[in-house]
């Protein structure tokens, strides 16, 4: 293989609600902390051990909108997208750096507002952006796991 390859998929439940930022000239980012656990049985002590790994992750325009509306902390979803490190300056001058995931396609998986009632919308392609927001009925087949 001659390319290089930075690709992430991901199966978790949203830590909090999706926080939005708007910009000038009307686009928009959605951040969310998404929690992925491992779950193993320690052979010493037969105890069943929850490792949980937090991920920080980052939806643009249109799909930062629809993960506004339907999403809310505890949901399950399916996210693919790639890692992005960057760096800013805090206010006291010290350099800061975080790794976050932008997501690049989604699948809600399970809503509390499907529960209450409210549909998740499916089958969206909005213009300017790569994305999926689905049933997960209609994609159960196609996770890779």
């Amino acid at each position: 293989m001659n390319g290089t390859l930075n690709k992430v998929m991901l199966i978790g439940h949203l830590g909090d609600e999706v926080k939005m930022h708007y910009f000038e000239g009307g686009n928009c980012i959605g951040r969310f902390p998404l929690a992925t656990n491992e779950v193993y049985i320690n052979k010493q002590t037969n105890e069943k051990i929850t490792s949980t790994e937090w991920h920080n992750l980052v939806v643009r325009n249109k799909a930062a909108e629809i993960c506004e509306k339907y999403l809310s902390k505890g949901d399950k979803i399916y996210i693919e997208g790639r890692i992005k490190s960057r760096q800013w300056q805090a206010e006291d001058g010290t350099t800061k750096y975080t790794t976050e995931i932008q997501v690049t396609e989604f699948t809600f998986l399970t809503t509390k507002k499907e529960i209450e009632g409210v549909k998740a919308p499916q089958n969206l392609e909005p213009k300017n952006s790569n994305f999926e927001a689905s049933n997960p009925a209609n994609h159960e087949n196609d996770l890779p796991f």
